[in-house]
């Protein structure tokens, strides 16, 4: 299993932010969370943990500058094989709290994907709301984003609480408390679709 590692939007390069929108609100502190640099920072401590339990990944976009979504979906077309996942990473925005995880349309392999996560989310979190859509009897829900529709292999997009929510932003994800456990049901979930999803 290759797991292609998508961290969504750009970086910061000499302290400017290469995504336009994608943040918090400046808080009563004067912080301010980068959408950009968290999703980097998740995908960081994924990385050093599927390095550490010897499971082979891609990151998609290494550049801090704003990679385009056709190419991210590209990029992993090119290296799509028939044991490969893609997993993109987001923090959410639009006023709410929570996590929800998103496939592609209709029912695949993804939405199986998808429900690994969401279960892990709630055995890290389970203080936390589980934004889910059980219309279709499981708890992923459905868009047509590129990165999801467009590639050819099981894609799940996860997003991972509410930046412009002040409590979820400043107590999880501007805290390492709060990534590192992103970051750690992120790998649960990933090592259970290696057992349950990617067996040989």
């Amino acid at each position: 299993m290759i797991v292609l590692l998508d961290n969504g939007h750009g970086g910061l390069i000499n302290g400017e932010y290469q995504t336009p929108g994608k943040r918090s609100p400046v808080w009563d502190d004067g912080s301010q969370l980068f959408e950009g640099e968290f999703n980097r920072s998740i995908v960081a401590r994924i990385v050093e943990s599927l390095t550490s339990l010897t499971i082979p990944y891609v990151v998609i976009a290494p550049e801090v500058r704003d990679v385009k979504l056709a190419t991210r979906v590209k990029r992993a077309n090119e290296i799509q094989d028939s044991s490969c996942f893609y997993l993109s990473i987001h923090s959410n925005a639009g006023g709410g709290n929570g996590a929800e995880f998103f496939t592609s349309p209709g029912e695949t392999t993804s939405d199986k994907i998808a429900t690994i996560f969401g279960e892990e989310y709630k055995k890290t979190f389970p203080q936390r709301k589980l934004r889910a859509d059980y219309s279709d009897r499981d708890l992923d829900k459905e868009a047509s984003f590129k990165v999801l529709k467009e590639t050819r292999m099981p894609a799940v997009l996860t997003e991972n609480f509410f930046m412009d929510n002040e409590e979820e932003c400043q107590e999880i994800l501007m805290t390492k408390q709060g990534r590192d456990l992103i970051a750690e049901f992120h790998v649960n979930a990933i090592l259970r679709a290696k057992s349950e999803i990617f067996a040989e």
